[in-house]
C-alpha cells in the first residue's frame, strides 16, 4: 500500500580556552528596528564569551562552522496588534530573521544528523499573525467532528485506485504506531514502525486503546488534508515553514532549541522529548513516557507550548530538500509560502508536506528534529500516532488610533 509504503519508507520523518566569535546581537535576543538601526554594522568582530550563551567553547567553534556565523540580528516589527484575539491563541509580531539551522554534528546532545536541508541560512520576512498556543487537543478536534461528521483519512479505508498493487485483505483502514522494541541497530525504522488496523485519532495505539481522560491532549493520526479540513472550519488555516520558524524562535536568532542553546539548562527539561534507550524504553525522565498533555513545559517567549518535542506539526508547504537554495539567491525572502510542488531525494515518487518541531520519539540517538531551525517531512496522506497540528490566523492590523 502506497500509505504504508510511505509511512515505510517513513522517512522518518523523523519521517541533528579563548573567546569566540559571535554576533553579539545573535547571543541576545531579538533587536526592534530602533535597535537594529542602532547596530547597523556587522559586529562579527565584537567577540564575547560563547559560555554565556549556553555553548561551550568547542561546541561554539562547531557552530559558526556549521552555519551558526549565517544568522544575524532578528528584528520584530514595532507594532503592536490592537485587535481581538480568539481564545487559545497569541500574537506573533512578524518581521525579518534568520531562517534555517546549523549543522548540529559533534554539538553537545547534536545528535548524528547534519541537516543539510535547513541551509543555507536565509533572510525572510512574514507578516503578524495569530497562532494557536498549543497544538490542536482531541477535545477541540472532537468538537470539529461532531459539528461536521468528518472523517479522516485513517478512518477510511483505502481503495484499489489510490492502491493498486495492494492486496484486497490489505485495504483496510488504520494508521501507522510505534512500538517499543528492542533492536540490535537503528539501521530499519520498520522495526518499530507498524501500520495497525484501525489505529485512529479516537484509537491511538490500536482498536483496544481510546483517549476517555485525555480532552487536553494532543490529537494525532491527522494527515495533512485532516489538519486543513479542521483548520478551515475553525477559520484559520496551517502556518507557512517560515511562520512556523519565526514562531518558534521567539525572536531569538540562531538559537538551536526555542529556549536557548542547552537542550536541559539547569538540569531542567524543556520539552517532551525520548529519553532512555531508543526505541526500547521510554525512560520519562522529562516526566512523560510517550506523548504528554498540552502546556507542561514552560512556553516561548511568543506564549507558544510545546513548540518543540511532543508531536509533529503539520505546515502548509510542500516539501522540497533544495527549496532553502532557491531562497537564498534573493537578498530577503518576503513571506515565502514554499514551493510548488515536493521533491524528496531519498523518496522521489512520494508527495510530501513539512512538519516542524518534532515529538516525543526524538532523541539524539536518531533525531534531533526538535531543535529550532531542522525539518521534518511526510507524504501528505499518511499519519502516525506522533504527529498533529496546530493553526494561525491573519490578522488586519489597524493603526493605533483607528477605531
Amino acid at each position: 500500500m502506497k500509505r504504508l509504503a510511505n509511512k515505510s519508507g517513513i522517512s522518518l520523518l523523523c519521517v541533528f580556552g579563548i573567546l569566540c566569535l559571535f554576533i553579539v546581537d545573535g547571543c541576545g535576543g531579538y533587536s526592534s528596528e530602533t535597535k537594529a538601526s542602532a547596530a547597523g554594522t556587522p559586529k562579527v568582530d565584537e567577540i564575547i564569551s560563547c559560555t554565556s550563551n549556553g555553548l561551550t567553547v568547542a561546541d561554539s567553534t562547531r557552530y559558526m562552522h556549521g552555519g551558526g556565523s549565517d544568522f544575524k540580528p532578528t528584528n520584530v516589527n514595532p507594532l503592536h496588534y490592537n485587535g481581538p484575539i480568539p481564545p487559545g491563541m497569541v500574537w506573533i509580531p512578524g518581521g525579518e530573521f534568520s531562517m534555517g539551522g546549523v549543522n548540529p554534528v559533534g554539538i553537545q546532545d547534536g545528535g548524528h544528523e547534519a541537516m543539510n536541508d535547513a541551509r543555507p541560512v536565509h533572510r525572510v520576512v512574514v507578516r503578524d499573525f495569530l497562532m494557536d498556543a498549543t497544538e490542536v487537543t482531541n477535545k477541540q478536534f472532537e468538537e470539529f467532528v461532531n459539528a461536521t461528521g468528518y472523517v479522516t483519512v485513517a478512518e477510511q479505508k483505502p481503495t484499489k485506485e489510490e492502491f493498486p498493487d495492494a492486496a484486497e485483505e490489505d485495504l483496510v483502514a488504520g494508521s501507522i504506531v510505534f512500538t517499543p522494541t528492542v533492536v540490535s541497530n537503528l539501521g530499519n525504522h520498520l522495526q518499530w514502525w507498524n501500520y495497525i488496523h484501525g489505529a485512529n485519532w479516537k484509537h491511538p495505539l490500536g482498536p483496544e486503546s481510546d483517549i476517555n481522560g485525555k480532552d487536553d491532549y494532543p490529537v494525532v493520526h491527522i494527515a495533512w488534508e485532516d489538519a486543513q479540513a479542521y483548520a478551515k472550519w475553525a477559520g484559520k488555516r496551517l502556518p507557512t515553514e517560515a511562520e512556523w520558524e519565526f514562531a518558534a524562535r521567539g525572536g531569538n536568532p540562531g538559537d538551536l532549541y526555542p529556549w536557548g542553546n542547552q537542550l536541559k539548562p539547569n538540569g531542567k527539561w524543556m520539552a517532551n522529548i525520548y529519553e532512555g534507550k531508543f526505541p526500547e524504553n521510554d525512560a520519562g525522565s522529562d516526566g512523560f513516557a510517550g506523548i504528554a498533555p498540552v502546556k507542561q513545559f514552560p512556553a516561548n517567549a511568543f506564549g507558544l507550548y510545546d513548540i518543540a518535542g511532543n508531536v509533529w506539526e503539520w505546515c502548509n508547504d510542500w516539501y522540497r530538500a533544495d527549496y532553502y537554495q532557491t531562497l537564498s539567491t534573493s537578498k530577503v525572502a518576503n513571506d515565502p509560502q514554499g514551493p510548488g510542488d515536493s521533491f524528496d531525494p531519498n523518496e522521489p515518487g512520494a508527495k510530501k508536506k513539512v512538519q516542524r518541531g518534532g515529538s516525543f520519539l526524538c532523541t539524539d540517538q536518531y533525531c534531533t528534529r526538535y531543535m529550532v531551525g531542522t525539518r521534518g517531512k511526510e507524504e501528505y496522506r499518511s499519519a502516525t500516532n506522533h504527529v498533529g497540528f496546530r493553526c494561525v490566523k491573519d490578522v488586519v492590523q489597524k493603526s493605533h488610533g483607528q477605531n
